[in-house]
């Protein structure tokens, strides 16, 4: 049987309303979020897409006001992503709305060049003010993500999460995360598109700021990692 598209049809985009690509690999959270944003008078979502491959083609077909994506891509890191997608369209605002802490990954999606990052628990009140802050040319965080950059830069310990995970390059932390699920050393170099022996310097150099001695070490510290993420995110 053929599998149907994840991008689901919709209506033309009434004038004066600002429209929205909305990605997330998850077909149920997309239609609660499509929902909850055509009911504005102001938005409406214009297209949907659950991987990297399809919203290049919806981008292609058509250019949105803004792309609101999750995290999590099937095959492609939400940072990388990003990248890919700005190089290509680098007008384009991009919102990120994740269950994943935004203290570990809000300063990374923005140093992307993401125009703000927002976590999935924060509410629909807050959810559609962040879309309408970026809409207008401004840049969305919370509170707490708003004061750790601030300390950041002015030179004080930043405050919120003091995780060695921070110590991380952003390719580090690709590489941190697919030990933690599971995969070889050749599986992340083909995934990431790396040589075997660039990722193995990748995994010296967690080891070396996450201060864990052996492979053993990395992986289980990996693990761990990855567990403890998706048990706050469930």
């Amino acid at each position: 049987m053929k599998k149907a598209p994840s991008s689901a049809p919709v209506p033309p985009p009434a004038s004066g309303r600002k429209t929205i690509l909305l990605v997330d690999d998850h077909p149920m959270m997309r239609a609660g979020l499509s929902g909850l944003i055509n009911k504005q008078p102001d938005l409406q979502v214009s297209a949907e897409a659950g991987s990297p491959a399809e919203v290049l083609t919806q981008l292609s077909l058509s250019l949105p006001d803004l792309l609101v994506t999750d995290m999590t891509m099937p095959g492609r890191s939400g940072v990388e992503f990003i990248k890919d997608v700005l190089a290509a369209y680098p007008d384009l605002p991009i919102l990120v709305l994740s269950m994943h802490d935004e203290m570990i990954h809000g300063e990374r999606v923005l140093r992307a060049g993401a125009r703000g990052y927002i976590m999935k628990e924060a509410g629909a009140e807050k959810i559609l003010k962040a879309i309408r802050q970026v809409l207008d040319g401004e840049v969305y965080v919370s509170a707490a993500m708003s004061a750790k950059l601030l300390d950041s830069l002015s030179g004080r310990r930043p405050r919120g999460s003091n995780s060695p995970i921070e110590k991380l390059s952003d390719r580090e932390f690709e590489v941190f995360q697919l030990v933690g699920v599971g995969k070889s050393t050749r599986e992340i170099a083909e995934q990431l598109h790396l040589s075997p022996k660039t990722v193995d310097v990748h995994r010296g150099h967690i080891k070396e700021k996450l201060d864990l001695k052996d492979a053993t070490s990395l992986v289980r510290h990996a693990v761990r990692w990855v567990e403890t993420q998706d048990s706050r995110a469930s």
